[in-house]
């Protein structure tokens, strides 16, 4: 049966992940969705393909899945999967280029990862870049991520915890990603960085569901709630909470 891919929300492994499939003469579907990307999106076109293997890429599994359904994920229970890049690769039985294995690094374990891997500078600082154009990052986001961390930075129990004046956490986390444990929130989102993040990913989506709480990276990697998930008042309690848990 032939496969049919769905694309989920875009980065630069997502837009990367294309490109192979187009390289690999692959049928997908693309409709440039962002970050909580659902399977409902596509729901529409699930129905128009009953006939085909559907293979949905990073996307939340908020209904049920067709009949022939393969899941490509590396976040909440799927953490300890290779990236998605690499799954597709296996997939596809094609071998990923060193900057495809950049790629791959970089969206499981973030910049700490690419040092680990051997990247040089000028390779972080390009698939950061490249990461954040994608995610929607624009040159606005980058100089209120600056002023964020000038004007709005407070440091509780080691933690540092940024009040964003940005809705795109990424610039942020990026300047800031030699601390080992961050909080990065507005008014109605809010994100950790750090140590123990798959603990406290899997502690709240029990507690509030996983369409709502997603974690992933590596044990220390990051959890967040959807966007409107909370209110003011409930990412302020969670702040807490999360200082206490995770603080000195």
């Amino acid at each position: 049966m032939k496969l049919l891919f769905l694309v989920g929300g875009y980065d630069l492994e997502m837009a990367e992940i294309i490109k192979i499939l187009e390289q690999n003469n692959q049928d997908y579907i693309d409709k440039h969705l962002t970050w909580g990307a659902k399977l409902s999106d596509y729901q529409e076109e699930i129905q128009l393909h009953k006939d085909r293997t559907i293979v949905g890429i990073e996307l939340i599994k908020d209904i049920t899945p067709p009949a022939h359904y393969i899941e490509i994920d590396h976040h909440n229970q799927k953490i300890n999967e290779l990236s998605s890049i690499e799954q597709i690769a296996n997939m596809l039985n094609i071998k990923l280029t060193r900057y495809q294995q950049l790629i791959a690094v970089n969206d499981k374990s973030h910049i700490k990862g690419l040092i680990k891997f051997g990247a040089t500078k000028d390779e972080i600082e390009e698939i950061r870049r490249k990461d954040r154009e994608y995610q929607g990052v624009t040159e606005l986001d980058e100089e209120l991520a600056e002023q964020s961390i000038k004007d709005h930075l407070k440091i509780k129990k080691g933690v540092v915890v940024v009040s964003s004046l940005t809705q795109r956490f990424s610039p942020i986390a990026d300047k800031l990603y030699k601390f080992d444990r961050v909080i990065i929130h507005t008014k109605d989102e809010i994100n950790y960085y750090g140590l123990k993040a798959k603990e406290l990913g899997e502690k709240y989506s029990k507690v509030y569901g996983e369409n709502i709480v997603y974690f992933g990276g590596t044990e220390d990697g990051f959890f967040g709630f959807e966007k409107g998930a909370l209110d003011e008042e409930q990412i302020e309690k969670i702040i807490q909470e999360v200082v206490e848990y995770v603080g000195d």
